[in-house]
C-alpha cells in the first residue's frame, strides 16, 4: 500500500538533529517544495513531486491532500502513568486549599489512594479508562507513549497494569513503551528494606509475564535513596531491563549523575539538578526528560531547561499524565510551558517532543523524525506553519495523524 502526501506547505524533518546536537537544535529539518511517499507503513521518499513522479509508479497511490498544511514527526510522550484505576479529583481542590502532601495523605489521598483503587479495578476496566486516554492524546498528535505501571506496589497489580498497556497496545494506533515501576512508593505496613527485597524477587515473574522494556526508580529523599536505587538499577540491568530513572525532582540528591554512571536511557524530572548533574548529562548518553505540566499543576519552580540545553544536554518534554501531581495529557500545554515558562524556543521544543523523545524510549532508529526507512508516523497541522504550535496558544493545531502510513485520525472542522 502507497500513501502520498501531495501539497504540504512545509515538512520539518528533524532528521539532521540527532540527541547531543548541541545549538544545532534550532534546526529542524524544514523542507519545501517537497512531497512524502509512504509505501507500507513506512517513508519511501521526500522530494519534490516531480521527482517522485519520474520514480515510481504513483498510479494506484491513495492521495492525502494535504492543502498547503505544515507536516511534522508524531509526537512522542516519553513519560506517562497511562494506566490507573479511579480518580482523585477532590483531592486537587485539597491542594488548592493549601494543604501539603502529608495532610493530603492523612485524609486517604496521595499516591496510596490510586494503589488501593487500581488493585480494586478488572482489567479490562484498566483498559477502557487508559484507552479514553490514548484516545484524547491521538487527537493531539501523539503517536507513540511509555506507559509506567507503580499503582500495584504487589506483583499482582503490577502485573495487571502492564497487562492491560500490553493489550492496548495490540488494539489502539498508539504504539505503547513499557516501563515497570514496582519502585514508585513504599506500601502502607510495609518496611522498605522489606519492599525492596520483594522487588528485586518480583524481577524475574515480572519479565517472564509481561513485555517490560524498562525499569524505573523514584529516586527521593525517604522514598528509595542513592543507594537503593543502585541497588534496584543494578539487579534491574542484570535482568535485562533498560533503566529510567525519576532524578531529582524534589531534592538534589545526584539522581542525574546515577543515571548517567548507570547508563540510564533518560533521567527525568530534573527540577532540583545539580551543575554537576548536568555536566553528566551533557558528558553522558543520558536523555534529560523534562516534565513542565507536573511543576505547573504543582506551582513549584521549573527544570532548567535553558541551562541543560546551553550545557549541551539532549532534553526530551513528555507529559507526565498520572492521577495525582499532573492529571493532564495535554501536549499543548507542555508547549505553551516549555516556551514561557523554561525560555525554550519552538524549534527546541519539536525536536524535545520528536527525535529527543525517541531517543528516550530507545526508538531512535525507527521513529521521531521523518527520513526514508523511517516509520510513518506523522502529524498534519491545520496551518501552514510550525510556528502556529506556540502562537494558538494552549489550543490543539493538530488536524491529521497518519501512524505506520495510515491515516487514524482526522479532525472535520
Amino acid at each position: 500500500m502507497m500513501l502520498w502526501i501531495q501539497n504540504p506547505s512545509e515538512v520539518i524533518t528533524c532528521h539532521a538533529n540527532q540527541p547531543k546536537s548541541g545549538s544545532a537544535m534550532q534546526d529542524i529539518g524544514r523542507l519545501t517544495g517537497v512531497e512524502i511517499l509512504i509505501r507500507n507503513g513506512l517513508i519511501e521518499a521526500i522530494a519534490p513531486r516531480i521527482d517522485l513522479e519520474a520514480k515510481y509508479d504513483l498510479a494506484h497511490a491513495k492521495v492525502l491532500d494535504a492543502e498547503g498544511r505544515a507536516v511534522l514527526p508524531g509526537f512522542i510522550d516519553s513519560h506517562t502513568h497511562l494506566v490507573w484505576g479511579g480518580e482523585r479529583a477532590e483531592e486537587f481542590s485539597w491542594r488548592l486549599s493549601g494543604m501539603d502532601y502529608m495532610e493530603i495523605m492523612n485524609r486517604g489521598g496521595g499516591i496510596a489512594a490510586t494503589v488501593e483503587k487500581t488493585r480494586a479495578a478488572s482489567e479490562d476496566e484498566l483498559i477502557e479508562a487508559a484507552g479514553k486516554r490514548l484516545d484524547s492524546m491521538l487527537r493531539m498528535g501523539v503517536t507513540t507513549v511509555e506507559a509506567k505501571s507503580g499503582y500495584g506496589l504487589n506483583l499482582e497489580t503490577e502485573i495487571k497494569q502492564l497487562q492491560a498497556a500490553e493489550e492496548l497496545n495490540q488494539i489502539h494506533p498508539v504504539d505503547l513503551v513499557h516501563t515497570y515501576m514496582g519502585a514508585h512508593d513504599i506500601p502502607k505496613g510495609m518496611e522498605k528494606e522489606a519492599y525492596i527485597a520483594s522487588i528485586l524477587q518480583d524481577l524475574t515473574g515480572i519479565r517472564e509475564k509481561t513485555k517490560a522494556e524498562f525499569f524505573d526508580v523514584f529516586c527521593e529523599k525517604n522514598v528509595f535513596e542513592i543507594e537503593d536505587t543502585q541497588k534496584l538499577l543494578e539487579a534491574a540491568n542484570r535482568h535485562g531491563f533498560k533503566l529510567k530513572l525519576h532524578a531529582d525532582e524534589i531534592v538534589p540528591l545526584g539522581g542525574a549523575e546515577l543515571a548517567v554512571s548507570m547508563g540510564a536511557t533518560s533521567a527525568d524530572h530534573l527540577l532540583k539538578v545539580t551543575d554537576d548533574g548536568v555536566r553528566a548529562l551533557a558528558e553522558g548518553g543520558t536523555i534529560a526528560t523534562l516534565l513542565p505540566g507536573t511543576a505547573f499543576s504543582l506551582q513549584t519552580d521549573y527544570a532548567p531547561a535553558r541551562r541543560l540545553i546551553e550545557a549541551g544536554c539532549s532534553v526530551a518534554l513528555a507529559s507526565d499524565l498520572n492521577p495525582g501531581s499532573c492529571h493532564s495529557e495535554s501536549i499543548p500545554l507542555i508547549i505553551a510551558l516549555s516556551c514561557l515558562q523554561m525560555g525554550m524556543t519552538i524549534e527546541e521544543v519539536i525536536t524535545a517532543l520528536t527525535i529527543n523523545a525517541a531517543a528516550a524510549v530507545n526508538r531512535l532508529d525507527t521513529i521521531g523524525s521523518l527520513a526514508a526507512g523511517k516509520q510513518a508516523d506523522l502529524i498534519l497541522l491545520d496551518a501552514p506553519s510550525y510556528f502556529q504550535l506556540i502562537y494558538h496558544l494552549g489550543v490543539n493545531s493538530v488536524k491529521t495523524v497518519v501512524k505506520k502510513g495510515r491515516v487514524v485520525y482526522q479532525r472535520d472542522y
